[in-house]
């Protein structure tokens, strides 16, 4: 009992609080970006401003569903965890970039013969597009994580 007291008496500050790792919310996170590429992309493939040359099962789908079911809620959710690590300006300066990065990765994946353009559309697209998707993927992300 003395000990107790003891401890007690101390004062001591509370512990940090250990920030909590939860799969579902990435997994749940991860599938929400993969929607909304998937959307995006028949979208834009539906509108003509580009379309995937090289892609799997093409005779069934328009879009590259490796990149848009595996590659993209992937890479968020990798991105995601990065991100949690960071404060405010720190995943701001990330998310945007990242967003540059895959405009140039995107001029990359054209020369490949992976992806290509329709004459209207500009790089500058994919830097707005994707710090936009970014910037609502890691809201959503945020809110699960309150809820």
């Amino acid at each position: 009992m003395n000990i107790v007291k003891h401890l007690k008496d101390l004062k001591l500050p509370p512990l940090p609080k250990k920030q909590s790792f939860s799969k579902k919310n990435y997994i749940v996170t991860g599938i929400f970006a993969s929607l909304i590429g998937t959307y995006l992309d028949l979208y834009f493939v539906g509108k003509g401003m580009y379309e995937f040359p090289s892609r799997p099962l093409p005779e069934l789908f328009a879009i590259n569903i490796g990149f848009t079911l595996v590659g993209l809620p992937a890479s968020v959710i990798l991105l995601l965890y990065f991100l949690s690590r960071l404060n405010k300006w720190g995943k701001l300066t990330v998310i945007l970039l990242v967003s540059l990065l895959m405009a140039v990765f995107e001029k990359f994946a054209e020369a490949l013969g992976f992806f290509q353009h329709g004459e209207e559309w500009k790089h500058l697209y994919t830097f707005i597009g994707y710090f936009l998707f970014l910037i609502i993927t890691a809201g959503f992300f945020r809110w699960l994580k309150r809820e």
